[in-house]
């Protein structure tokens, strides 16, 4: 096996972290081999002024990190699952998922002000649907505000009173070691997190199963188990970026409960249900949930969606 692999990644402090920390436990594992990281800036990265919803959602983030892996640029990259579209290229495969870190949702607001203590017209900041369908929910006169661009950015705007608060992803403030910023985790049954939130993903190229080989040591079975249910739900929702869907899977002994929501834009309507089954069936469990969801009404609001975004 070649003794130097080259290690797609975007360019924000984030993403360098969360690549930095997979070459470290790949370097550990195999002491002998060198990594070194390939920037690759994404049109995600590139257009900060547009909510992700009118510009394409997800794969915007990691189209131009595939190309470069397909072009032989790369030899693999890491991605936050969360980016990462349901459908992938049919050369390519996520041949990795690592252990989660912590999957909530974090407040960081000036003032050091929980949820529940903000004024009853704050200024909120997210680039997430998800996140505003179930904040509007928890109060409708909160003002929420689309913001887009990387962690610093964000904070900046909380720093620089542009902002009364920002909610953001907990493990990203872990990875960055900024914990002491955060003024309250959000419960999950006040804001349940994205698809695959707190997982990294390691994708390859299928013709290259030295590669996956290699970077299948930091598959973590219960990650993967969780992740997959949560993703399986999204496709048969066939949700994105541009639809408010929430889902989070946990494994306790050899059970994985799966908990997911779709919401209306404004949160007036929220369906919200739950599911146990095996670890060893992590999709049928996210297709299952899936249809409880569409039974209740969900798919009428993703429909109503869909359409408001395509009139746009």
């Amino acid at each position: 096996m070649q003794e130097l692999f080259r290690v797609g990644t975007r360019a924000s402090k984030l993403a360098l972290q969360q690549t930095r920390w997979v070459i470290s436990q790949l370097e550990n594992l195999n002491p002998d081999l060198q990594f070194e990281t390939v920037e690759i800036k994404t049109t995600g990265d590139k257009i900060l002024d547009v909510p992700l919803a009118k510009i394409g959602g997800k794969g915007l983030f990691i189209k131009e990190l595939e190309e470069a892996l397909l072009n032989g640029q790369v030899d693999f990259v890491v991605h936050s699952m969360k980016d990462v579209p349901v459908e992938l290229h049919p050369e390519l495969e996520i041949a990795a998922i690592t252990v989660r870190e912590d999957p909530r949702d974090v407040l960081i607001s000036r003032n050091n002000l929980i949820l529940k203590h903000l004024p009853k017209d704050a200024v909120i900041g997210t680039s997430s649907l998800r996140r505003q369908t179930q904040l509007l929910r928890y109060s409708p006169t909160f003002q929420i505000v689309q913001l887009r661009g990387n962690l610093e950015t964000r904070l900046r705007r909380v720093e620089g009173n542009g902002l009364d608060a920002v909610v953001l992803a907990a493990a990203g403030i872990h990875r960055m070691g900024w914990e002491n910023k955060i003024v309250e985790y959000l419960p999950m049954d006040i804001c349940m997190p994205a698809i695959g939130q707190g997982a990294l993903g390691i994708e390859v190229h299928r013709g290259r199963p030295e590669i996956a080989q290699l970077v299948c040591a930091l598959d973590h079975m219960e990650t993967r188990a969780a992740v997959l249910a949560e993703r399986a739900l999204l496709k048969k929702l066939e949700g994105g970026c541009q639809v408010p869907i929430a889902a989070f899977g946990e494994v306790t002994a050899d059970k994985l409960s799966l908990q997911a929501l779709v919401g209306s834009l404004q949160g007036e309507r929220i369906i919200r249900d739950s599911i146990e089954g095996s670890i060893d069936q992590p999709e049928e469990l996210g297709l299952l949930l899936a249809q409880k969801l569409i039974d209740q009404g969900a798919d009428e609001i993703l429909r109503e969606i869909f359409a408001l975004n395509q009139a746009v």
